[in-house]
């Protein structure tokens, strides 16, 4: 990933500058602001700025001001149980705003999630650079054979390489006629709001997205879990990171009630009651169907 000298010079000014505030600032927040935390070849997130702390959240659930009285293990159980009992609004006073780079593939399915505000890169004002997803080789794979949107086996060899190489020369080649139809050199050039449909979806465009802590926990829920697309998951993972440092006790609930926890259905739930007092319970006598017998028994092992 490669950043711009006029990118690494507005970078620098903006952590070399610092503010003096009266408002709840994070110490790890602070050392992540500005900065860029790449993700995958060309892509990136920095956090441009935040709101909220911990003790927010308990001051919102709390209606009230200041520490008061109330231990830090205390704010902590206060932060488990409203995460427990699904309480949102809490979450919702902290917000956080990230300027993201990443492909449009994965700028299209960051985007189902609307509960954010966006402000992208235009295309129609400016000329997109060439810059473009390309996957590692690790990172190929065929199309799953028990799942309609999931990967299967890695690919590898010589197929491996022959789908790098039409990636890589497709993309190129779509640039190519980008800049040969926008050009004014001899010619009207094209319109950039038009030349623009030619390119491919795995170029990189940008943003800025803020939403408030409790939407950017569901974000997570779904995109950092196992299931969700790897292009689009190491953004989560890396968001992850970067949340933990800034409410580490909010992130501490959600890792165990949301990532690490599953919810499982009234019917699932008596046959773990059924297990436990020591019946043989199979999916014919679960009254399940076999997708969701399947998925409990990945639940509970």
């Amino acid at each position: 990933m490669q950043l711009s000298p006029e990118q690494i010079s507005e970078i620098d000014t903006q952590r070399n500058h610092p503010q003096t505030t009266l408002r709840a600032t994070v110490p790890g927040m602070e050392t992540h602001l500005y900065k860029v935390h790449e993700v995958l070849d060309h892509g990136f997130v920095r956090i441009i700025d935040y709101m909220g702390d911990d003790a927010a959240i308990c001051q919102a659930a709390r209606v009230s001001y200041g520490k008061g009285t109330k231990s830090v293990q205390n704010d902590e159980g206060l932060i488990r149980y409203l995460m427990r009992h699904w309480h949102s609004t809490p979450f919702e006073m902290c917000e956080i705003k990230l300027h993201v780079k990443l492909p449009v593939f994965v700028a299209r399915q960051w985007i189902r999630h609307r509960t954010a505000n966006v402000n992208e890169y235009s295309a129609r004002y400016s000329i997109l650079d060439r810059e473009f997803y390309i996957p590692e080789p690790e990172a190929l794979a065929a199309q799953s054979v028990v799942n309609n949107q999931g990967r299967g086996t890695t690919l590898e060899g010589v197929e491996a390489a022959r789908v790098l190489e039409i990636l890589k020369a497709d993309s190129n080649r779509s640039y190519d006629h980008y800049e040969e139809m926008i050009s004014d050199d001899g010619q009207s050039g094209l319109a950039r709001e038009l030349a623009r449909m030619n390119l491919p979806a795995n170029i990189y465009t940008q943003w800025y997205w803020k939403v408030d802590l409790h939407n950017l926990f569901h974000f997570l829920r779904l995109r950092a879990d196992n299931h969700a697309q790897y292009e689009i998951r190491v953004y989560a993972d890396m968001i992850c990171k970067l949340v933990k440092d800034w409410v580490p006790a909010a992130y501490g609930a959600f890792e165990d009630y949301r990532l690490g926890g599953a919810t499982m259905s009234g019917k699932a739930l008596k046959c773990v009651r059924r297990m436990l007092k020591g019946e043989n319970v199979t999916q014919e006598t679960s009254g399940m169907s076999k997708g969701e017998w399947r998925e409990f028994k990945e639940i509970i092992g």
